[in-house]
């Protein structure tokens, strides 16, 4: 089980296109952050000009401490689920920030150190359900993120779903823990144990 850590601001931003579920995406991290961890955390959102296939974008902040800037604008982490989203906000990741793409969607991205999978089609040929893409992505974080335990966050996830997908959304969740812990390894998030991550004694 991961300690709880001290944070002093990290910035995340959720990015792709309008029905990939991003911004159910960062209200459920959000929420499983602030309720099940203890984070102060601040949520921002955008649509683009259409709502399924325009794009879309979710931003969170959190930090041990009171957030005095809600917004995010040097990132720690850029998950980009396409390319658009990826080549718009890329240059926003801070030097040592990791970028996580959906591999099937971001064929060329602007560097060559990211961390992929192919969401989509882990949720729709293991799951059965393309729409579980988001609840792979946030297992997948709960791996890398050193300040996530996946047991708080995962309670977090079933309490706000209804009862009928509950069960789907778990199991897309356990997957996508699974398959970055085998795929990305249990050190991928490493590059953030810097001082002002050290964990509270």
């Amino acid at each position: 089980m991961k300690a709880q850590q001290e944070l002093d601001r990290f910035e995340i931003r959720f990015s792709g296109l309008g029905g990939q579920g991003i911004i159910t995406l960062g209200k459920i991290m959000g929420q499983g952050l602030a309720l099940g961890h203890g984070y102060n955390v601040t949520q921002t959102q955008s649509y683009g000009p259409e709502a399924r296939g325009g794009s879309s974008k979710c931003d969170l902040v959190i930090s041990s401490k009171r957030i005095s800037y809600p917004k995010a604008e040097s990132l720690d982490l850029l998950v980009a689920l396409s390319q658009e989203a990826c080549n718009a906000y890329f240059p926003y990741l801070k030097k040592g920030g990791i970028l996580v793409i959906e591999s099937d969607l971001v064929k060329q991205p602007p560097t060559n150190q990211f961390l992929g999978l192919p969401f989509t089609a882990l949720a729709k040929d293991k799951i059965g359900i393309a729409q579980a893409m988001n609840t792979v992505v946030l297992g997948a974080l709960s791996c890398l993120l050193p300040f996530i335990n996946q047991a708080t966050m995962r309670k977090s996830l079933e309490a706000v779903l209804p009862p009928k997908i509950r069960a789907v959304n778990t199991k897309a969740f356990n997957l996508g823990h699974r398959l970055a812990k085998k795929e990305w390894g249990e050190d991928a998030g490493e590059v953030w144990r810097v001082e002002e991550y050290e964990e509270i004694d």
